[in-house]
């Protein structure tokens, strides 16, 4: 072992040579470099880890002919921005800037807010989303107190204003937009239902919102919900439920759309296994507008292509759900993320309801074990119009398989 005064020079020296690094460093100009890889890329979502040795709070990129992107920061300092257009194959160098806090590219496009029980987010002041917290209220007096749920996405819009989810349908009071739950389970012996809230042997409820932002390019929410088995002596929490939610700048081009994702992350909330036993759904659920129960007025489209007769209970990396509302044929593609279990998972596509579900439980039995949580990761985008699935298989494309970012100091 050294002697206490050759390690307290040693602990200096390397200091020293740490703080001469980032000095050196933050005397260079710093420069991005983004490669499309194989694929064409446009208004796509790039992100990467700001070297640390970049001690602000504020930055913007530029590129070699003087145009300005917004960078936007998260608090562990992963840096996002959107890129507007790169060929395959090609590479694009960015230079980064500092900004003081009160630079015009500062201004936060992308806005969410908190008003009563909901985080409502906006887009150039247009509604794209909202998530509720606390249970919402009922629509209906005949409904029963035990399906007030919160901890769900509803409603959700299209860059028209028109409405595109349900919340609490007539036919499955259970229903809220975008939400999660499981379905048929085993827990410590007994068989709670997380899904069929009716039944009352299970249920999923709101606990926080640990934390909210707003920025030039994204806004979103990191939340909190519980998994409780109620089929029990007493209630006994199974899963805890994390959410991360980031509603990006609106897109334009070849039409416009609103793009978000959501990455959902289940954990054991005690030493004993949530086990998913095989089912027909359970997991990400989607409900559709009420408009969309009529049969002749919704349609789906898989990245298979396949639609309602036939795409039940197959596997698809993205599904789209779509149909007439006051007078404009609206939709929402989900797209699934090739890390998710079982990739491309399996879909339950209601033959009757504008339902669908992401729901790997179909492929058998599997088990959510202390330690090994389950995390599931989507993105959702919005349009006006029919779905084209080229474009919609170039934005998984990009969802999938990001550019590559490169950092260098000249």
């Amino acid at each position: 072992m050294l002697p206490a005064l050759a390690r307290f020079t040693f602990i200096v020296a390397f200091v020293l040579l740490v703080c001469a690094f980032d000095s050196g460093a933050t005397n260079k100009i710093i420069y991005i470099t983004v490669a499309a890889g194989s694929f064409e890329r446009r208004e796509t979502v790039v992100a990467f880890a700001l070297p640390q040795y970049l001690k602000g709070k504020f930055y913007r990129l530029r590129d070699e002919a003087g145009s300005i992107l917004p960078l936007q920061l998260d608090n562990g300092r992963q840096a996002t921005f959107i890129l507007q257009g790169l060929k395959a194959g090609d590479t694009k160098t960015f230079r980064i800037e500092e900004l003081k806090s009160e630079a015009k590219e500062l201004n936060e496009n992308v806005q969410l807010a908190r008003e009563g029980n909901k985080l409502n987010v906006r887009v150039a002041g247009h509604s794209v989303l909202s998530y509720q917290t606390q249970p919402s209220e009922l629509p209906s007096p005949n409904i029963k107190p035990i399906f007030r749920r919160g901890g769900y996405i509803h409603p959700v819009y299209s860059p028209s204003g028109r409405m595109v989810t349900d919340d609490y349908p007539d036919d499955h009071f259970h229903h809220h937009g975008i939400w999660f739950a499981w379905t048929k389970t085993e827990f410590e012996g007994r068989h709670p239902d997380f899904w069929n809230m009716g039944d009352g042997s299970g249920r999923v409820d709101f606990e926080a919102v640990d934390e909210t932002w707003s920025g030039p390019v994204h806004a979103g929410f990191r939340s909190r919900h519980r998994a409780t088995d109620l089929s029990g002596a007493a209630p006994r929490v199974a899963l805890n439920e994390g959410w991360e939610a980031m509603v990006y700048q609106a897109g334009a081009v070849p039409k416009p759309f609103y793009r978000f994702d959501l990455t959902i992350t289940n954990t054991s909330a005690t030493n004993n296994p949530l086990v998913l036993e095989e089912y027909r759904y359970g997991g990400m659920g989607f409900r559709g507008h009420r408009n969309w129960k009529d049969k002749d007025n919704v349609f789906f489209l898989t990245s298979e292509g396949k639609d309602r007769s036939n795409g039940n209970a197959t596997r698809a990396r993205w599904c789209h759900v779509g149909g007439m509302v006051s007078g404009q044929l609206v939709g929402i593609a989900i797209l699934g993320h090739p890390a998710n279990f079982r990739s491309p998972q399996p879909m339950r596509i209601n033959p009757d309801d504008p339902f669908l579900n992401f729901a790997p439980s179909q492929m058998g039995q599997f088990t959510i074990k202390t330690g090994e949580p389950y995390v599931a990761r989507y993105r959702f985008i919005v349009f006006d119009g029919p779905p084209d699935k080229v474009e919609l298989d170039r934005l998984w494309n990009d969802y999938a398989n990001p550019p590559q970012v490169t950092v260098s100091a000249k």
